[in-house]
C-alpha cells in the first residue's frame, strides 16, 4: 500500500480512530494528488490493481470530477487515454495486459463506472465518440458481468440525460435529443435485438440477469420505435415470461413492466385502441386472484390499472360506436380485477376482527394498496356509469350468496366497491339518483348479511350507507331504514367497540345532514338510546368500571341537534332536555357532597366519569343556538344557566384537578355563544377560579376564553376584563422572561415550548383588546404598572420575533394606540411619555433599523405585509405627532443611518403627499439603497 491509498483509506475512515489532524492532512494529501497533471493515469493505474473500494470509489470520482470540469483543457491524447480505458474496464477488457479490478467490485463503483461512461458520452457522442454502443454489443457474449454492465450504462444515461421525470436545463436536453436521434438511426435495433436473445437465452439459467436487461428495457420503451418491441416475437416472449408459473417472481414482474411501458407509450388513440385490443391483456387477469408472490401482484396490477387508464383515455376521443362496445367488455374485466383485488385474505380474517397486531398491518397494508385502485374504479365510473353500477350491483348479489368461508371477504370487497362508487359521484347526481342507484341504495338498506358481527364488514356498511346520504337526503322514505341500521347492533349496539363508537359518530354526521327531516322520529331514536343515555344520567357511583365512553359524546350531540331545533314543540324541548340536564347535573352534585370523603383508590375513577359527563353536557348543548335560547324560548335558558351553575362549582371543589378544569373552560365557551349575556353573572366566579390556579398551558386556554368574550361581546366585558386584567398581566410577563433566557437544549424543553405559545397567544389577547376599543384597560390605575412592560415587550417583538405574523400584529396594535391615545399634533398627552417612546424608540428601531436588518426579505409576501403595516405606522405618527415626528425621525434617526439628504427630503415629500402606496414603494427603494450604501456594515440598535 502506497502514500497515496493510505492518504484515501484515512479520508474514508469514520471509525474515530484517526486523528483529527492527520485526518485534515491526508485530506490535503489527496486534494494535491488531484491537482497533478498525471492524475488520470494514476486513477487508472490504481483501478487496474487497487482491490481496495475506498481506492476505486475516489479514483472514479477524481476521474468524473476531471472530466466534467477540465475537459475542455485536456489533450487529445489524454481524452483519448481515458476514453480507451474506461471502455475496456466496462467490457473486461485488459488495459496493457492488466486486467482491471472493477469487475469484481461492488454495485456502486460498476455504477460510478458508468456515469463516468455517460458523462463522455453527453460530451462526445455522436461526434467524437459514435461507436461506443456498437463497439459495446459484441462484448456481450462474455456473459453475466459485462450484460449488467452494459444495463448499468444504459440506466446511468437514463437517470442522468434521458429521463424527463427529472428537471433538465434546456443545454441537457438539447444534447439529450442528440443523443436520442443518434441512437434510433444507428444502434437501437441491435441493442434491442440484444435484449431479445439475452432474455430468450438466460430465463431459465439466470433469472437474475434477465431482470436487470427487462428492468433497464422498460425505460427505453417510451421513445425507441414501438414496432420493435410490439411484434410477434417479443410481445409473445414477455406475456411468456408474465404466465409461466415457476419463473423467478421478480422476472415476471420485470416482464409485466415493459409491458405497461407498451402500453403507456403516446401514440394516436385509434392507434392505441389497436395495440391495446392485440395485446390481448385479459390472459394476465387471472394472476391477480392467484396465490402468486406479493410483488408480482403489485406489478400485474400496475399493468392492468395503466391498460385501463389507457382505455378509458382513449374512449374520451374515439367516437366509434363498435370501439366502445369493445371498451366496454374491457372496462367489465376491468372491474373485476378490481374487485378481486381489492378482496382481504381469508387467512387474515380474525387477526382482522379482534385488529391484533398482525391485523393491524394488515388493513394497513390493504389500506395503501387499494388506494389506486379505487382512483382506477372513480374513473371507470365517470366513463360507463351504467356499466359500473351494474356490475357493482350484481357483485352485491354474489357475495350475499357466496359461501361462508369466503363470505366475509366477498361482502366487504362488494360493499368497498359501493362505497368507492359513491365516492365517483357528485353531490348533484347523488341527490337526482337514477332507477339502478335506487336500486343499489335499497338493496344496501334491506339486506341483513349474515357476517355483520364482523368489524370489517360492519364498519364498511357504515360508511357506505353514510355515502349515500345525500340520496336519502331526497328520497325520505329511505329514513327509517337508515335509522335501524345505525341504532341497531348492526350499529350503535353492534357487539364490537370500535364499530359501535364509528357508528356513533356517523349517526350524529347523519342527524347534521337530515336535521330537520329527523323530527318526526325523535321518540323513536331516544327510545333506542335509552341504554346508552343511561349509562350516564343514572352511574352507579359504588362501580369500579367507568361508566362513559367516546361514543357518548357524539350521542349526545346528535341528541342535542335533535331537541335543540326550533321544529320541536317548546314543551316537548323542555322535557327532553330537562330529562337529560336534570340527572346529570345530579351526578355531578351527588359527586361534589362527597368531594371531601372520596376513597383514594376509587377517586380517579369518579373524576373520569364527572368529566365525561361535562363532555357530554357540553356536546348536547352544542345544538341549541343562542338566537333560540335567548330570544324565543328563555326557558331553555334558564336551564343552561342552571348546569353552568353547577358545573362552576367543580373548579371550587377540584381546584387542581386540571383535565376538569379544562372540560367545564369548554363549556364557559359554548355557555359563551348558547345564552349570550345572561353568562355575565356567571363569569366573575369562573374567572377567578380559572385564574387561581393556571399554569402556563392552561393559561392559553384562559386568554382563548377571554378572546371569545372580547370579540363576542367587545367594550361591554370592559369591567370584567379590567378586574382580571393586572392578575393576567403579571403572572404572564414574569413566566415568559424564561423563553428569553433560554438558549440551546434547554429552548427544546416542554416547558420553554409551552411557554412560547403561552406568549403567542399573549400577543394575540393584546391585539385582540386593542382592536376592540379596549386599550383604556392598560391605562387603568390597576394594570398602568404594566404598561412600560409591555411596551417595551411589543417593541422588541415587532423587531426581533422570527415569526412575521407576529411581528405584524405588535405593530398593529401600536398604530391604533397612537390613534387611541394621541389626538393630534396640538392635542393634549393622554398618556405622558408615549409619543417620545413612539417616536424616540418604536420609529427608530421598528420603523429603519428592523427593515435596514438583512434578515428583512423583501422578496417574501408576509414580510411585504409586515413592511406595510410598518410604513403605515409612520404615516399614522405624523399625522398625530406632525413636525414633531419629522425632525426626529428624518433629522436624526435617518442621519445615524447615514441616509443621503435628498433620499431624506423626498421622503418627507412622500409623507405629507397623502398617497400611501407612493409613500410604501419609495421607502422600501430607500432601505435597499441604505443597505448597499452600508453593505453590511450597520450595527442593530
Amino acid at each position: 500500500m502506497d502514500d497515496v491509498e493510505r492518504a484515501i483509506l484515512i479520508t474514508f475512515d469514520e471509525s474515530g480512530a484517526i486523528d483529527s489532524e492527520l485526518k485534515s492532512q491526508a485530506v490535503n494529501f489527496c486534494q494535491q494528488i488531484k491537482e497533478t497533471p498525471s492524475i488520470c493515469s494514476l486513477c487508472i493505474e490504481k483501478l487496474c490493481f487497487c482491490k481496495l473500494v475506498q481506492v476505486q470509489f475516489w479514483c472514479l470520482q477524481t476521474l468524473h470530477e476531471v472530466i466534467r470540469v477540465k475537459y475542455g483543457s485536456m489533450s487529445l491524447e489524454e481524452k483519448n487515454f481515458v476514453r480507451k480505458s474506461v471502455f475496456s474496464m466496462a467490457c473486461l477488457e485488459g488495459i496493457d495486459d492488466k486486467m482491471c479490478a472493477v469487475s469484481d467490485s461492488p454495485a456502486f463503483i460498476k455504477n460510478k463506472l458508468a456515469q463516468i461512461l455517460v458523462t463522455l458520452i453527453y460530451l462526445e457522442y455522436p461526434l467524437i465518440w459514435s461507436s461506443i454502443f456498437v463497439d459495446f454489443l459484441p462484448h456481450l457474449s462474455k456473459g453475466a458481468l459485462v450484460i449488467d454492465m452494459f444495463s448499468r450504462l444504459l440506466k446511468a444515461l437514463d437517470d442522468e440525460l434521458v429521463s424527463m421525470d427529472y428537471p433538465r436545463t434546456p443545454e441537457e436536453m438539447g444534447v439529450a435529443g442528440r443523443v436520442k436521434d443518434a441512437m434510433r438511426l444507428q444502434c437501437v435495433p441491435q441493442i434491442v435485438r440484444a435484449w431479445y436473445d439475452i432474455v430468450s437465452m438466460f430465463r431459465n439459467s439466470d433469472p437474475e440477469i434477465c431482470t436487470t436487461v427487462l428492468d433497464c428495457m422498460s425505460r427505453y420503451v417510451s421513445w425507441i420505435d414501438i414496432g420493435l418491441i410490439v411484434n410477434d416475437a417479443f410481445i409473445l416472449l414477455l406475456f411468456e415470461l408474465i404466465l409461466i408459473d415457476g419463473l423467478s417472481e421478480q422476472l415476471r414482474g420485470a416482464a409485466a413492466g415493459c409491458v405497461l411501458a407498451v402500453v403507456s407509450k403516446r401514440m394516436n388513440a385509434q392507434s392505441k385502441l389497436s395495440l391495446l385490443k392485440n395485446l390481448q391483456l385479459s390472459r394476465v387477469f387471472g394472476l391477480i386472484s392467484d396465490d402468486n408472490d406479493y410483488d408480482l401482484v403489485s406489478r400485474v396490477a400496475a399493468l392492468i390499472t395503466g391498460y385501463a387508464m389507457e382505455v378509458l383515455e382513449c374512449s374520451k376521443r374515439v367516437n366509434s360506436e363498435d370501439a366502445k362496445e369493445k371498451q366496454m367488455l374491457h372496462i367489465s374485466q376491468i372491474l373485476e380485477v378490481i374487485r378481486t383485488q381489492i378482496r382481504y385474505d381469508p387467512m387474515y380474517r380474525n387477526n382482522l376482527d379482534i385488529l391484533d397486531k398482525i391485523g393491524m398491518e394488515e388493513e394497513d397494508r390493504m389500506v395503501e394498496f387499494r388506494k389506486d385502485l379505487f382512483v382506477l374504479l372513480r374513473n371507470v365510473g365517470r366513463v360507463a356509469p351504467e356499466v359500473t353500477q351494474i356490475f357493482i350491483r350484481n357483485s352485491l348479489a354474489s357475495a350475499i350468496a357466496s359461501s361462508s368461508d369466503r363470505n366475509v371477504e366477498e361482502v366487504e370487497a362488494a360493499l368497498s366497491l359501493i362505497y368507492a362508487l359513491g365516492e365517483s359521484m357528485s353531490d348533484e347526481a347523488m341527490r337526482a339518483g337514477n332507477g339502478l342507484l335506487s336500486e343499489l341504495v335499497t338493496n344496501l338498506l334491506s339486506t341483513r348479511f349474515p357476517c355483520h358481527s364482523n368489524r370489517l364488514v360492519a364498519l364498511v356498511y357504515l360508511e357506505t350507507i353514510t355515502r349515500y346520504m345525500k340520496f336519502v337526503q331526497e328520497n325520505t322514505q329511505y329514513i327509517p331504514l337508515v335509522l335501524a341500521t345505525l341504532l341497531d347492533e348492526r350499529g350503535i349496539h353492534h357487539q364490537n367497540i370500535y364499530v359501535s363508537r364509528r357508528a356513533s359518530y356517523l349517526f350524529m354526521r347523519v342527524v347534521k345532514l337530515l336535521k330537520s327531516k329527523l323530527v318526526p322520529f325523535i321518540e323513536t331514536i331516544l327510545q333506542s338510546l335509552e341504554d346508552i343515555v343511561a349509562r350516564f344520567t343514572s352511574m352507579n357511583f359504588a362501580s369500579k368500571e367507568a361508566a362513559g365512553s367516546e361514543d357518548g359524546v357524539h350521542i349526545f350531540e346528535a341528541i342535542g341537534l335533535l331537541i335543540g331545533m326550533e321544529d320541536v314543540p317548546l314543551e316537548k324541548q323542555s322535557d327532553y332536555l330537562s330529562s337529560l340536564l336534570t340527572p346529570l347535573c345530579r351526578q355531578v352534585e351527588v359527586m361534589l357532597m362527597n368531594a371531601k370523603v372520596l376513597n383514594p383508590e376509587e377517586s380517579p375513577l369518579k373524576l373520569a366519569n364527572i368529566q365525561q359527563i361535562i363532555m357530554v353536557i357540553n356536546a348536547l348543548s352544542k345544538g341549541f343556538g343562542g338566537r333560540l335560547v335567548t330570544g324565543s324560548r328563555p326557558a331553555i335558558g334558564h336551564m343552561f344557566k342552571q348546569t353552568l351553575d353547577v358545573l362552576l362549582q367543580i373548579l371550587v371543589e377540584f381546584p387542581k384537578v386540571e383535565p376538569l378544569r379544562t372540560k367545564v373552560l369548554s363549556f364557559i365557551h359554548c355557555m359563551v355563544d348558547t345564552i349570550g349575556t345572561s353568562v355575565f353573572p356567571y363569569l366573575p366566579k369562573a374567572l377567578e377560579q380559572l385564574l387561581a390556579e393556571s399554569e402556563p398551558k392552561e393559561m392559553v386556554g384562559f386568554l382563548l376564553l377571554l378572546n371569545q368574550l372580547i370579540c363576542k361581546f367587545s367594550t361591554l366585558v370592559h369591567d370584567i376584563l379590567d378586574e382580571v386584567f393586572p392578575a393576567i398581566a403579571g403572572r404572564i410577563l414574569s413566566s415568559i422572561r424564561r423563553v428569553a433566557d433560554s438558549s440551546g437544549l434547554e429552548a427544546n424543553t416542554e416547558e420553554i415550548r409551552e411557554l412560547q405559545e403561552l406568549q403567542k397567544t399573549l400577543y394575540t389577547f393584546l391585539h385582540v383588546i386593542t382592536m376592540h376599543d379596549l386599550s383604556s384597560i392598560f391605562l387603568s390605575p390597576r394594570s398602568r404598572g404594566y404598561l412600560n412592560s409591555i411596551m417595551h415587550l411589543l417593541l422588541h417583538t415587532s423587531c426581533h420575533h422570527k415569526d412575521i405574523i407576529t411581528r405584524k400584529a405588535c405593530v398593529q396594535i401600536f398604530i391604533k394606540l397612537i390613534k387611541d391615545w394621541c389626538g393630534g399634533p396640538y392635542g393634549e398627552e393622554k398618556v405622558p411619555g408615549f409619543q417620545s417612546f413612539m417616536i424616540e424608540t418604536f420609529a427608530t428601531n421598528c420603523c429603519l433599523y428592523s427593515v435596514l436588518d438583512k434578515s428583512f426579505e423583501f422578496c417574501d409576501a408576509n414580510t411585504l405585509i409586515l413592511f406595510g403595516e410598518i410604513v403605515l405606522a409612520q404615516k399614522v405618527m405624523y399625522e398625530k405627532f406632525g413636525d414633531d415626528f419629522l425632525v426626529h425621525f428624518v433629522s436624526k434617526t435617518f442621519s445615524s443611518a447615514h441616509c443621503p439628504q435628498n433620499l431624506a427630503e423626498q421622503y418627507c415629500q412622500k409623507l405629507k403627499g397623502g398617497e400611501f402606496k407612493v409613500l410604501r414603494s419609495f421607502y422600501q427603494s430607500l432601505i435597499e439603497n441604505l443597505r448597499l450604501q452600508q453593505n453590511g456594515s450597520l450595527v442593530f440598535r
